[in-house]
């Protein structure tokens, strides 16, 4: 268990963290291969973001996107998701969040979404195998980093500093 002075010390760090972090790219891509992609910055107001989900509910004539994803652990992203969300649609989150965020109920529980939260384990990993070997899944599309066995805290510190490294998912090969 750690004592208080370790927490302390442990929330200044996830504070520190996250007051480095510059910009976050959001990318919405659209079935026909299109997208629209904004970069957010600490200085960008609620109206930039109410903004950006306009323009995707534009973009889908209003009725928002089947699947949001996730993937940052930032609240401004997990906001710009239920916003596009449509009904029916889910929000996958796996984003590493260090800060908690807001869920919009007001808003959603009319949509009957489906919120799913999960990091690879073992109860995921057969499921993520066979989609990978079928070609279903296609994981090297979201690998931004590749790093050596040898280079594993490396590769550790670049995920602790995702948004800073732009770091989605780091890869380590033993070659």
């Amino acid at each position: 268990m750690l004592s208080d002075q370790e927490l302390l010390e442990e929330a200044a760090e996830r504070q520190a963290k996250l007051a480095a972090v510059k910009e976050v790219q959001v990318r919405v891509r659209f079935p026909d291969n299109t997208q629209a992609t904004w970069k957010i910055h600490p200085d960008h107001t609620g109206e930039f973001l109410h903004n950006a989900v306009r323009a995707v509910m534009a973009l889908t004539h209003s009725a928002g996107v089947d699947v949001a994803i996730e993937a940052v652990g930032v609240p401004a992203t997990f906001d710009v998701c239920q916003g596009i969300v449509g009904p029916g649609g889910r929000i996958a989150n796996i984003g590493v969040h260090g800060k908690s965020v807001e869920l919009h109920l007001e808003r959603l529980w009319s949509h009957n979404i489906t919120l799913t939260t999960r990091l690879v384990d073992t109860v995921t990993t057969p499921m993520l195998l066979k989609l990978a070997l079928s070609g279903r899944l296609q994981p090297l599309k979201l690998v931004t980093h590749r790093f050596r066995l040898d280079e594993a805290m490396k590769a550790y510190d670049t995920f602790g500093s995702a948004a800073r490294e732009r770091a989605l998912k780091v890869v380590l090969k033993n070659a």
